[in-house]
């Protein structure tokens, strides 16, 4: 971290009283206090949901996958459509807990764990519907590389859903050990906290965690390497997606834009969710002070970035089906634009591309309302992006002869209702026992990037020398407090 940092940017932590033990309070209040009615209102709503996916995967496992409206044309189509969505949803906590540490970008420390959380909440619904998909879920061992009876039969490592298998489930274990690990000088401090069965219960969730300085070398370093090999996890795994539909030679599939284009869509579609959700949390858990405007406007400069990509490979799309001369490629796209799903495509656009323009504009991208109403646009409109892809590709192949529609029926709906029950289960059951901002991380921000530390910088170097600041010496404030008072500090 900087010794100093410029008094014109933004404070990352805002208000005028905050201090170490003032940010323990507030991150674990709701999790050592009653919850909430709103949080009781939330829980009902997502566990209602969670009754959905349950009677629906029931009726899918018991009576079969007839009972979904897939038919000879259309073998994939909202099953798959919500596993992609899903796994685009989870990129953007490792973006945020990887990325952004190694550039040591102070700004992801509010709202890293959340969107790490997310992230693995997300990839296990997308997991759910590939054994959904199944038919027969007790045969997913069947996917991995094992030792079996079955004579030649073995895994073709050249087919991409292989491909999926290796790549999901190591995203999902490098980002759940990622988060686990940064949590654990948070529950070190809950466990000093409580008293009882939790004190025990924290105490062994903590590993024994003291806080002292040689354990917080390792954890540094811990950290670190897990950024490092996360890394490329961000960009291999929608990559290793795109490529379930890439390598192909479905007309509207084959084409080499789709990695770079998923990637950016899950990160487009990522930060999106990751707004949705933190905006109601800093509201309802009393978080304003750590999840600033200045976050919010942060993450919507790379929805802009990341939505302008998207909108770019759109267009890119259509020019290549064009500039190839392939008749079938050329129709594939027409019929997306107007054939008889036209109103899922211009859905698309209007919530990708035309709606994430809006931030441009400074009033609107630091608007809580607007952001949160976008966010959902956004989220709609990457849901209605994998749809088109996928179905409107597959419902008019080469053969008019097998043209099919394709209409989803009550279980195919519930499932996907369902997942987000349990996914919204899992996000309030989490800020309900762990916190759900990294105490020890923001902490780190109260020395040269809050609100107080601005005012006294501000009070000692004039208030025009916001400039000049960069060029002087400020690192007092942070001389003033040693390594090890930091380190004790984390943990209150």
């Amino acid at each position: 971290m900087s010794s100093h940092e410029s008094l014109i940017r933004e404070p990352l932590v805002t208000g005028k009283n905050v201090t170490y033990h003032k940010i323990t309070e507030d991150v674990l209040r709701p999790v050592e206090n009653a919850p909430s009615k709103e949080w009781w209102m939330g829980f009902a709503v997502a566990v209602l949901a969670l009754g959905i996916w349950m009677l629906s995967s029931y009726n899918t496992f018991w009576n079969g996958l007839g009972t979904w409206g897939l038919n000879k044309t259309v073998g994939w189509a909202w099953d798959i459509t919500n596993f992609v969505w899903w796994v685009g949803i989870g990129h953007a906590g490792t973006l945020i807990s990887a990325i952004l540490l190694l550039f040591r970008q102070n700004w992801r420390n509010s709202i890293n764990r959340s969107a790490e959380a997310m992230t693995i909440f997300a990839v296990l619904c997308a997991a759910s519907f590939i054994f959904e998909h199944m038919g027969r879920p007790w045969l997913a061992y069947w996917a991995l590389p094992l030792p079996n009876n079955f004579g030649p039969l073995w895994v073709n490592f050249n087919s991409p859903l292989v491909w999926d298998v290796f790549a999901i489930s190591t995203y999902f274990t490098v980002s759940l050990v990622f988060w686990y690990i940064g949590l654990i000088p948070d529950i070190a401090t809950i466990r000093d906290r409580a008293n009882g069965t939790r004190k025990k219960i924290y105490g062994i969730l903590s590993f024994g965690w003291t806080g002292s300085s040689r354990q917080w070398l390792r954890f540094e370093s811990i950290s670190l390497i897990l950024a490092g090999l996360s890394t490329p996890l961000v960009l291999s795994v929608h990559t290793i997606v795109s490529m379930d539909f890439a390598t192909s030679v479905v007309p509207g599939w084959h084409t080499t834009i789709f990695p770079p284009y998923f990637v950016a869509g899950a990160i487009f579609s990522g930060f999106a969710m990751v707004q949705t959700l933190l905006i109601i949390a800093r509201k309802v858990l009393s978080l304003e002070e750590y999840i600033t405007i200045q976050h919010i406007d942060l993450m919507n400069r790379i929805i802009i970035l990341t939505g302008s990509i998207v909108g770019v490979a759109y267009g890119t799309e259509f020019f290549i089906a064009w500039y190839s001369g392939v008749e079938y490629e050329q129709y594939a796209f027409i019929n997306r634009a107007t054939g008889p799903y036209w109103w899922a495509y211009w859905s698309m656009i209007t919530c990708n591309v035309i709606s994430p323009q809006l931030f441009w504009f400074k009033k609107i991208r630091t608007s809580v309302v607007a952001t949160w109403i976008i966010s959902i646009f956004i989220n709609i409109g990457m849901w209605f992006e994998r749809f088109v892809i996928i179905v409107t590709s597959l419902h008019r192949d080469y053969l008019p002869s097998s043209w099919a529609m394709y209409y989803p029926r009550w279980t195919e709906v519930g499932i996907f209702v369902g997942s987000l029950g349990i996914f919204f289960v899992l996000f309030l059951l989490f800020i309900r026992v762990l916190p759900s901002i990294a105490m020890a991380e923001v902490k780190l921000l109260l020395e040269d990037s809050s609100e107080v530390a601005k005012d006294k910088l501000r009070a000692g170097h004039g208030v025009h020398d916001d400039n000049h600041s960069q060029e002087t010496t400020t690192g007092n404030v942070i001389i003033a407090t040693t390594a090890i008072h930091n380190k004790d500090k984390k943990n209150d």
